[in-house]
């Protein structure tokens, strides 16, 4: 799969808060003009103390959730851990995987944000950005604004508000379990994309796209066969 290089991954925090703030001006938010066939899943995993990432992304049919295709990546990350930077961290090793998938999504899901974040710029909508494809961001933890409370009932959702703008909506997936954060990365609304992250779960709190391939890369991570994978 191509994408689209956006800009260098040696930068400083300051440049990589101006980064941001010049990408959201290229973030689209709008309704699915098709309901996607095929959906994406992606996830990253280290070990504790290690610099060494390592990604998975998994295709799946939508109506099946059958997986269809699978490809993973690994490499260094020198980028510290800074909450809204995100991004930096993960994209580049998310990439190496996105790479290697034949397939186009029509639509990719991730464990992050996507404009339910201080600049508009979450992970989701920067890995949009650079895939060209709508996404999603469904986290389980809010980054950003505020919410009144959720009912305990499958579905249930309110919207996240910040800076008096509806950035997402938190999801009840699964009752009497602590609700997602949803929120759209690019090519993508609020509605649509709570919509396909609820169609999407199969009993778990997390929709299967992310939660498959969460446990795609931690088997790849602890595989004996990863270090032939890795490209200094």
């Amino acid at each position: 799969m191509e994408y689209k290089s956006l800009h260098s991954w040696d930068i400083s925090y300051d440049e990589a808060v101006e980064i941001q703030r010049g990408l959201k001006s290229n973030i689209e938010i709008k309704s699915l003009k098709k309901y996607p066939d095929i959906i994406a899943g992606a996830d990253v995993s280290y070990s504790r103390g290690s610099n060494i990432f390592y990604a998975s992304v998994l295709i799946f049919d939508m109506s099946s959730l059958d997986i269809l295709e699978e490809a993973n990546g690994v490499g260094k990350v020198n980028f510290p851990y800074i909450p809204g930077l995100l991004s930096f961290r993960e994209v580049p090793v998310l990439i190496k995987a996105f790479e290697k998938i034949k397939r186009v999504p029509d639509v990719a899901m991730f464990d992050g944000h996507g404009i339910s974040h201080p600049r508009g710029v979450g992970l989701a909508s920067h890995l949009g950005l650079m895939l060209d494809i709508p996404t999603i961001g469904c986290a389980k933890k809010k980054l950003v604004g505020d919410h009144k409370p959720l009912g305990d009932e499958v579905g249930d959702r309110v919207p996240i508000v910040y800076q008096d703008e509806n950035v997402g909506a938190v999801v009840k997936t699964k009752k009497n379990v602590k609700p997602v954060y949803v929120s759209p990365g690019h090519k993508m609304d609020i509605d649509s994309a709570v919509d396909i992250v609820l169609k999407t779960c199969r009993g778990y709190k997390l929709p299967e796209p992310t939660r498959q391939a969460h446990l795609s890369v931690n088997r790849f991570r602890t595989s004996s066969d990863q270090k032939e994978l890795f490209d200094d």
